[in-house]
Formats: C-alpha cells, structure tokens, sequence
C-alpha cells in the first residue's frame, strides 16, 4: 500500500486503513494454524496459516508502503527470503552475484542451489562492468549496498541501466539502509531484500525476512514458494516486526547520527588503521551514496594494527556487546572472520578484504559520547 504522508507517518500510521474487525490500534496476533469455514466454497481469505495469515498480512501491507512496493511477502528468516528468490529460477540459470556479500549468502549459493544446476559468478560490482560476464543463460543479478562487512557502494541504476531491454532481474539486499535511508525499487531494482531482523525489526528478538517488488507474477510465484516450501513468517514474529516498524525512523535517525561522529573519531583515532564508512566524505562511494540514499546508515568496519590488537579489544568490551547481528538498539562489534564470514574460504576472504584485523560495528542508539568513550577505553587498554 503506498500512503501520500512521510515516512515517519507511515511508521506510526501502519493500520491506516488496515484495521482488524474490531479496530485494534496494535494489531493482533492471530496465533492459529487454521480457519474455519462457515460453508462449502466460502472463505474468509484466510485458510491455513502456512498459506496466509492475517498478521502476516498486515505486515506485508505495512512493509510494501515503506519500500513504495506493490507487494511484499514475508518469510521466516532473511536467509529464507534470498533462497525463495534464488528458487524463482531454473536449473541452468546463471546469476552474477557481487563478491562482498553477508557470508550466509555464498554459502547458500555453492552449497545448495549449485547442487539443483544454478550457476553462480563472483564480481566486483563496484569496479567491473557487469555485462561482460554476461551469458545467454544469465537471469539476475544480486548485491548488497552498502556490502557487509567492507561497506562498498554499488550504484543502483548503474546496474539496472546494464539490465534494461534484457530479462536479467536486478536484486537489491536492502538490509543495511532500510527503507527509510533507500528505496532500490525506485532506483531500476526488480526485486529488494531485508533481512527483517535487524533495522526493521531493530530489537534483537526475533527473525523474520521480507521481499518487495512490483510484478504480480513474480509474487504470485513467491507465495506459491513459501506455501509449498513452509517458510512463511510465523503470526507473533509478524506482529514483532510491525511494533518494530513504529520506531523504525527514530532509531535509523539516532543511530546514524551516532555512527557518523563515532566513524569521524575512528578516523581520527592513532589505534585505527582504516575506518569504513560511506559518510565520510573521502570514502569511495560517498558521492554515489549520495545520489542514490538519503543517509549513510548505522553499519561501520574499522581495521586496527593485528589480530592481537583486536583480540584485546572483543576481550575488553563493557558497554558493546560482542555478538553478530545488527540494526538493534543496543550497538553491537562483530568479528567477521570469526563470525560472520568464518566460511568463506581464505581466498576469497583475501579477495574481499577481510582479514584479522577487521572489526565490524552496528551503532546503536545509546549516547554517543559514552560510545566513543567506550572505544577510547578498550583501545587505550589494548595497547597497554
């Protein structure tokens, strides 16, 4: 549903005209795996709630108006989202797909649908002109922007203007910006991706993954997957993300805000050898970030001196918490070759640019100068 209000309203406004019966301000959760029918033939739309739910509903409703979609389709987990779109396509298909990407996602593509004949080529999307990797049996193309954990920048429309007059599908993984910072679809996207348990959902307790797009036959095949497959959101991890939507524009807004003056002090920092960041002006892709995204998210990956260093620093941590994840109010460090890309090979992990002396940060919405005085603490007692 697309509302003509700002963003911040569609947050708060995310039952205009999608009240349940009884006109509930906080949607209910209709915590049931059937329905019943009052008669032969009749339905109320709702039968089995593998197929469809009305919280489900609601969500897909509210999340298709934030990302300005036609449609949206919810799955139980962000990983369950990439891989009901990887199975809209046939054996023999060939996708290209960009070389930083969350380590999830390779590790589903070689070790899954390798096996059912999809063919999958790694690129650098940020330097390389696609088209030459072209074949006749290419049928998409797939990246994240800003990628996890190196947090380079893909142009959008640059990829869809190399898509356009062909069937290849352009799919966005929108995790990382949400729909308040861009809108892929807006930009020449086909098909946008999140991972619904972080900024959307943006408390750490639950998962869940949603899928927008505009094309009616697409979606009517995404659902037919999520039927059949039984990856659908569940009622009350539905119900989750929509009280997480509410706040959704307040804490991208703090967050960011915050990771910007954190970023600028990393920058600054003598125990920093790099900061990434797409809204410090000497990064890479700041001007395209610019064109294509109304801010420069909450996501910051620093490299410091070696491995023992930043050992020191996980081991010392008191205010952040050590753990994967990310888009929570709390700010969380990552260690992304122990976790979030353990399994990618060493070449590979070499060929991205994530080694042992990455860090990996989701800021939150705590004060920033406690959070800067955090890392000025474990820092200082690294080096000590």
């Amino acid at each position: 549903m697309k509302w003509d209000v700002s963003f911040e309203t569609k947050c708060q406004a995310v039952d205009m005209g999608l009240l349940d019966q009884y006109h509930a301000i906080s949607f209910p959760i209709y915590q049931t795996a059937t329905f019943s029918r009052h008669k032969l033939g009749e339905t109320s739309g709702f039968d089995y709630s593998r197929q469809t739910n009305p919280t489900r509903s609601q969500l897909e409703a509210v999340a298709a108006g934030l990302e300005n979609a036609e449609h949206a389709v919810a799955f139980s987990s962000g990983m369950s989202a990439i891989g009901g779109v990887i199975n809209l396509f046939d054996a023999g298909s060939h996708i290209i797909t960009d070389i930083d990407l969350y380590g999830g996602s390779p590790r589903l593509f070689n070790e899954v649908f390798s096996r059912y004949g999809i063919e999958f080529t790694t690129v650098d999307m940020a330097h390389e002109d696609v088209t030459k990797y072209f074949k006749e049996n290419t049928v998409a193309l797939y990246a994240e922007t800003p990628t996890n954990p190196m947090m380079r920048v893909i142009d959008i429309s640059k990829l869809s203007d190399a898509v356009k007059g062909t069937d290849i599908k352009l799919i966005i993984d929108n995790t990382f910006l949400s729909p308040y910072l861009q809108n892929p679809l807006e930009l020449g996207a086909d098909i946008v991706l999140h991972s619904g348990t972080k900024f959307l959902c943006g408390h750490h307790d639950t998962i869940g993954g949603l899928v927008m797009l505009n094309d009616d036959k697409i979606c009517e095949r995404l659902r037919r997957i999520v039927t059949t497959t039984g990856v659908a959101m569940a009622p009350f991890d539905s119900w989750l993300l929509l009280r997480g939507i509410r706040t959704l524009a307040l804490r991208m807004e703090r967050a960011e805000s915050n990771a910007q003056r954190i970023a600028e002090y990393l920058k600054g920092s003598p125990y920093v050898k790099r900061t990434l960041y797409p809204g410090l002006k000497d990064h890479e892709g700041y001007d395209i970030m610019i064109k294509q995204a109304r801010g420069f998210g909450a996501m910051i990956s620093f490299e410091v001196a070696d491995r023992d260093f930043a050992e020191k620093v996980l081991n010392n941590l008191e205010l952040f918490y050590f753990a994967e994840s990310l888009g929570g109010t709390e700010t969380l460090m990552t260690y992304p070759i122990t976790q979030t890309h353990a399994e990618l090979t060493p070449e590979m992990r070499e060929r991205v640019g994530i080694s042992d002396r990455l860090l990996r940060l989701s800021v939150g919405i705590e004060g920033v100068d406690d959070l800067i005085g955090e890392l000025e603490r474990v820092f200082k007692k690294a080096a000590s």
